[in-house]
C-alpha cells in the first residue's frame, strides 16, 4: 500500500511550518542603547566586533557544539576613506578553529588595507613619474592624481586582496600558539565604497544582495558560491573589464577553468562522501582516511595545503544600483538552515535596522530546530550592510527559492585571474557559474566540518606527506 502523503504535500506541509516559525522572530526585544564597543584601526578607521550603527547590523549566537567558532568585524572609514566599508564572517573548524576564525578577523582587515595603500602609492608614483616626464603639471592635473590616489583597478584589487590572504596563511604556519594543521576558517568579505561592491571568498560562508525587482518586490542575489569540494568544473563567466572603480570596457568572455574537484583530485586529493553522509562531499589524505574537510578552500587546515586546499580566494565585483537595498553576510549555520529567499524576508520584516542581524539567527536557530532536529544547531554570524538611508522596500512575499540558484542575469562581474599561481595550484582561481549546478544543497545536514581521525604522531610540524611514514612506525 502507498504512502499517505505524497513528498510534494510533505514538502509544502513543512515549508508553511517553516514560514509560521520564521515569524515568530519578529518579536525579538529591540536594545535600548546602541553599542558603544568601537576600537580603532589603520588610518584611523572604526572597527566594530559586534552591534550596530546606523548602516550596520550584527549579530552571532553560539551554537549546540561548543565554543562558538564563528568571528566577524566590520571596519568603517577602511583605508582611511570616508564611507568606506568593510566587512568580513569568519567561520572556524577544528579543535583550535576559533583561534583561527579570531586571528583572521584582528589581522586580514589591516593586512588588505596596507596592500591597498601601498598599491595606491605605487600607481601615485606612476603619475608623478609620467606627469614629469610630459612636462605638464599644473593644478588641475595635481588635483586629479589626489583624486585618484584612492582608486585602484579592479586587478589591483583583487592582486590585494590575495597578496593579504596569503600573508595571513603563512602567519598561521608559523604560528606557534595555536595548532592549524587541522584548524581552520572560511572567510567572506566585501569591501563597500560608493556604489561599487569587491567580494572575496574562501570556503563556504556566504554574501548575498537584497534587491528590488520589476514589481517592487525583494529579490535575493547571491554573490559568492558554497565552494564545496564536490564543485565541479563550468564555465567562467566575465562579464565586464573594468579599468578602475568605473566600468568602461565592456565585454563578454568564456573561459573553462578547473573545479573544485579537479584541482583537488590532480594534486592527489580524494573527494568523496561517505555512506553515513551521502551528500556531504568531503577532502582527504591520498591514502589515510583523513581529516574529511567538507570545504575546497579555507586558512590553515595545513594537513590538506598539499592535496589541493587552497587560500586563495574567489575575487568578485558587482556595480550597485539604486534597486539594491542591503548586503547579508553569514557562516553556513544560516545557510543551511535557511533559503535565501528567507533570509531577506526576515531582514526586510525587522522592526528595526539594528534588530535585523538578531532577528536573522533567531530565525536559524528556530529553522534548525524544524528542519533538523536531530543534528546540534551550528553557530550562527551574521553581518547586514544596509545601502540606504532609509528603507524604500515593503514587506516581501515572492515564492521560495533554492539556496543556491543563481540566474544568468545575478552573475557578478568576475575579474581576470592572472595572479599569484604556485606550481601546485595552477588552477586554483577558478569561478563557477552555479547555474549549472546546485551544488551547495544537503539532503542530509551533517555539522562537522572534519572528521579528525589523524594517525598518531601526525602534528602541525609534520609535511601532511609524511603520513605514510607516521603510519609505517
Amino acid at each position: 500500500m502507498g504512502a499517505c502523503c505524497s513528498k510534494d504535500g510533505m514538502h509544502s506541509g513543512r515549508y508553511l511550518e517553516e514560514r509560521r516559525v520564521v515569524q515568530k522572530v519578529y518579536d525579538v526585544k529591540e536594545e535600548d542603547d546602541e553599542d558603544q564597543n568601537i576600537q580603532y584601526g589603520d588610518c584611523g578607521a572604526r572597527i566594530r566586533l559586534d552591534g550596530f550603527s546606523n548602516f550596520i547590523s550584527m549579530y552571532t549566537q553560539q551554537g549546540r557544539k561548543g565554543i562558538n567558532q564563528d568571528s566577524m568585524t566590520v571596519w568603517q572609514d577602511f583605508t582611511g576613506e570616508e564611507d568606506m566599508y568593510f566587512c568580513g564572517v569568519f567561520d572556524g573548524h577544528g579543535p583550535y578553529g576559533h583561534m583561527v576564525a579570531r586571528h583572521v578577523r584582528d589581522n586580514l582587515p589591516s593586512k588588505i588595507s596596507k596592500a591597498v595603500k601601498l598599491a595606491q602609492q605605487s600607481g601615485h608614483n606612476q603619475r608623478n613619474n609620467d606627469g614629469d616626464s610630459s612636462g605638464n603639471e599644473d593644478s588641475e592635473d595635481n588635483h586629479n592624481q589626489k583624486h585618484s590616489i584612492n582608486t585602484l583597478s579592479l586587478s589591483s584589487w583583487e592582486a590585494c586582496l590575495i597578496k593579504a590572504f596569503k600573508e595571513i596563511d603563512q602567519e598561521l604556519s608559523l604560528d606557534t600558539s595555536m595548532d592549524s594543521f587541522c584548524s581552520g576558517s572560511t572567510a567572506v568579505t566585501i569591501v563597500k565604497r560608493g556604489d561599487h561592491l569587491i567580494i572575496a571568498n574562501l570556503g563556504d560562508s556566504r554574501a548575498i544582495l537584497c534587491s528590488r525587482g520589476e514589481d517592487e518586490e525583494l529579490v535575493p542575489v547571491q554573490l559568492t558560491v558554497d565552494l564545496k569540494p564536490d564543485v565541479p568544473s563550468g564555465f567562467y563567466f566575465l562579464i565586464f573589464f573594468a579599468t578602475s572603480f568605473s566600468l568602461i570596457d565592456l565585454s563578454f568572455v568564456v573561459d573553462v577553468k578547473l573545479g573544485e574537484a579537479e584541482r583537488i583530485k590532480s594534486c592527489e586529493g580524494r573527494v568523496f562522501a561517505v555512506d553515513a553522509e551521502p551528500s556531504v562531499y568531503r577532502i582527504w589524505m591520498p591514502d589515510v582516511d583523513c581529516p574529511g574537510l567538507a570545504m575546497a578552500r579555507a586558512f590553515g587546515d595545513f594537513c590538506l595545503k598539499d592535496y589541493g586546499l587552497i587560500s586563495v580566494p574567489d575575487v568578485s565585483y558587482r556595480k550597485l544600483t539604486d534597486d539594491d537595498e542591503f548586503v547579508i553576510l553569514a557562516t553556513d549555520g544560516v545557510w543551511d538552515a535557511l533559503s535565501n529567499t528567507e533570509v531577506v524576508r526576515i531582514v526586510a520584516s525587522a522592526r528595526r535596522r539594528s534588530l535585523a542581524a538578531k532577528c536573522l539567527v533567531k530565525g536559524a536557530v528556530r529553522a534548525w530546530r524544524l528542519k533538523y532536529p536531530c543534528s546540534k544547531i551550528d553557530d550562527c554570524a551574521v553581518i547586514v550592510l544596509f545601502l540606504k538611508d532609509q528603507p524604500t522596500y515593503s514587506f516581501y512575499s515572492k515564492s521560495d527559492s533554492t539556496r543556491s540558484n543563481l540566474n544568468d542575469a545575478d552573475l557578478v562581474t568576475r575579474i581576470p585571474k592572472t595572479c599569484h599561481r604556485s606550481p601546485r595550484s595552477a588552477d586554483s582561481e577558478i569561478s563557477l557559474n552555479s547555474s549549472q549546478g546546485n551544488w551547495s544543497n544537503i539532503d542530509e545536514i551533517s555539522r562537522v566540518d572534519t572528521v579528525l581521525k589523524m594517525p598518531q604522531g601526525l602534528t602541525l610540524r609534520r609535511s601532511s606527506k609524511d603520513v605514510q611514514e607516521v603510519e609505517a612506525h
